[in-house]
């Protein structure tokens, strides 16, 4: 059976932490999803296709990379694509905490699916887009927290 894992997040913007755990997900899965989340409660900084291209760019000769938008239930969004696997990245025990709650509810929903926690490397276990985004609209210097080539207007 094909390993297809699905890496979900807002990716608003791409951060080298977002790389960092797709990186180790190929690593480890025959094809992973990127799973842009839509969510009616959150206003992001970047469009859905600003996002898209970011991450094209980067991954631009990653064969086994899929990017997808989604709204509702990831767990729902996984059966859509079959994906067999939600893949987390965990930068601290403050993310364990919250994303094993998600985990377990994930679980209840639909037992044939994992949760894999993938740990951050330590270079970029500080970065988050919370506070990539916070640099951004503070027009600092972000360039050290995203991947090399991606460029906000500020």
């Amino acid at each position: 059976m094909k390993k297809i894992a699905l890496f979900p997040g807002s990716f608003d913007p791409i951060t080298k932490g977002h790389v960092d755990i797709i990186k180790k997900s190929l690593l480890i899965f025959d094809q992973v999803v990127i799973g842009i989340g839509t969510n009616s409660a959150k206003k992001p900084l970047f469009t859905i296709e600003q996002r898209m291209s970011w991450i094209n760019q980067v991954f631009k000769d990653e064969t086994r990379l899929d990017i997808q938008i989604y709204s509702g239930l990831t767990i729902e969004f996984c059966k859509q694509i079959h994906a067999n696997f939600i893949v987390r990245g965990l930068r601290s025990g403050l993310d364990f905490e919250y994303e094993q709650s998600i985990a377990f509810a994930n679980k209840e929903m639909e037992p044939r699916i994992e949760t894999v926690f993938l740990l951050s490397s330590p270079s970029t276990s500080n970065i988050s887009s919370t506070i990539v985004r916070d640099i951004i609209i503070n027009k600092g210097d972000y360039s050290k927290f995203v991947p090399p080539g991606i460029v906000f207007n500020n």
